[in-house]
């Protein structure tokens, strides 16, 4: 192996934190990210403070290391050569814009690396590459502005639209607004700026805008997209069956709206009727799609669509297995980084992911690693790690090609035991009994309880 034998103990007894680590310094290399900065900072400047090192200071507390931004900064001041206030300063002044910028810069170090560790998952729609789109409202903050003490309302410190990959299982790129209020379809004019020519944009009906499919389509994009019945459109043709996929029954029809210069824009409206309803008692789902019939049809498009839950599994790790909201941080522009820092640590995930795939098989990991399990391995082992293994010690992944660091991700994959990272199964929920209260005795005796539970069975 290329490392050095500090490494050899972590390598066998944690390679999955080597990997992460790793992967980290790979990507998150500190000139380029301080070139980043200068160059799509529009007000702020460095002076003291790097922000490759406000980057890594943030990264502890997304990984779970330290619970706080100030915790992270008492266990090594040091790092950072200036005061505390000075950090959050920093924090509180970094714009959107940069944040945003992070995820796709960490994105594009990334990505050549996952596809030659042959770790990506097969395309929804062969010749397309798919983006699935969601929004993420960041959970309200603690009332530490002024101006909110006095107001039991819940201060929202902003809220992004978020892009995946299904393919990469890699978040592209992030849209970030400090308006907790906006409206998430305010943001799609950004988002049309970077369709490109065959994509497949997967979204939930609060993005299906009229403006925003033709933007698509005049980009030579195509989309699947839920109807939504603010959208008006015309029918076309019969409604004609097109079999079954796993757990609904497939239709089709071709319908019509109104483009911009009055002519009618064709597309497919695919309907899903299903065996069980969803959480919200529907019991159909109506998507619109541009794609041709020959790139794929009925029972393919509505495949495509059930897979948008992924993006939501990506939410679920990111709230449960990295802490991308730190409800101290009631800044927006703070509170929007961060989430941007745990984005990237969840591509870093990705990687390691997608290195077990190589090495295991990708049903295998998909179906059974946790994503949070593997977080905790990385929150726990992580800084006696780095106690063990100095920091300069690390910096050989900075130097090494991507077929280098390709051989040891993949020898470090050979290592992982996958027992300690198998998701836990649990059977079917049972339905809830309705309780009684009773007034005259609103407590009871646990130990009573478990007395009586026994002399039944006697």
């Amino acid at each position: 192996m290329l490392l050095g034998p500090l490494f050899d103990r972590f390598v066998s007894q944690t390679p999955v934190s080597v990997m992460v680590r790793g992967t980290l310094e790979y990507a998150l290399q500190p000139q380029p990210l301080d070139d980043l900065f200068r160059r799509t900072a529009q007000h702020q400047y460095t002076r003291d403070l790097l922000f490759s090192s406000v980057v890594d200071l943030v990264g502890l507390v997304v990984s779970g290391t330290h619970a706080s931004v100030h915790a992270a900064y008492q266990a090594s001041p040091q790092a950072v050569a200036v005061s505390l206030t000075s950090v959050y300063n920093k924090l509180n002044g970094l714009e959107t814009v940069l944040s945003a910028e992070l995820v796709r810069h960490t994105t594009r170090q990334l990505e050549p690396l996952l596809r030659q560790l042959g770790g990506t998952v097969p395309a929804l729609v062969n010749g397309y590459r798919t983006q699935i789109l969601d929004g993420n409202h960041l959970a309200a903050t603690e009332h530490r502005l002024a101006e909110t003490r006095g107001n039991s309302a819940a201060p929202l410190p902003g809220l992004a639209l978020v892009v995946l990959d299904p393919a990469l299982m890699m978040v592209t790129d992030v849209f970030p607004c400090e308006d907790g209020h906006t409206q998430e379809r305010a943001l799609l004019g950004d988002v049309l700026t970077t369709v490109r020519e065959r994509d497949l944009w997967i979204a939930d009906r609060n993005f299906c805008v009229h403006d925003f499919l033709l933007g698509i389509a005049a980009k030579l994009g195509c989309f699947i997209i839920r109807e939504h019945k603010g959208l008006s459109w015309q029918p076309a043709g019969k409604l004609r069956s097109c079999g079954r996929i796993e757990g609904a029954r497939v239709r089709e029809q071709r319908v019509s709206i109104v483009g911009d210069n009055g002519q009618k824009v064709y597309l497919r409206r695919v309907l899903l009727k299903l065996d069980k309803p969803t959480r919200d008692g529907e019991t159909e789902l109506a998507l619109l799609s541009n794609l041709p019939k020959e790139a794929a049809d009925a029972r393919t498009i509505g495949t495509a669509y059930r897979k948008r839950w992924t993006i939501e599994t990506a939410f679920q790790e990111l709230t449960e297995a990295l802490c991308c909201e730190v409800d101290t941080l009631c800044y927006p522009r703070a509170a929007l980084f961060v989430f941007c820092v745990a984005l990237v640590a969840y591509n870093v995930l990705g990687i390691v992911k997608g290195a077990l795939r190589a090495a295991y098989g990708a049903e295998t990991i998909d179906q059974e690693v946790s994503g949070y399990h593997l977080a905790q391995e990385i929150a726990g082992m992580k800084e006696g790690m780095m106690v063990a293994i100095p920091a300069k010690e690390w910096q050989v992944f900075r130097s090494l090609t991507v077929e280098q660091l390709v051989v040891v991700l993949r020898e470090l994959a050979g290592n992982v035991r996958l027992a300690r990272f198998r998701k836990s199964r649990r059977g079917p929920k049972k339905p809830s009994i309705k309780r009684k209260y009773n007034k005259e005795h609103p407590h009871v005796s646990t130990a009573k309880l478990l007395a009586e539970r026994k002399s039944k069975k006697m």
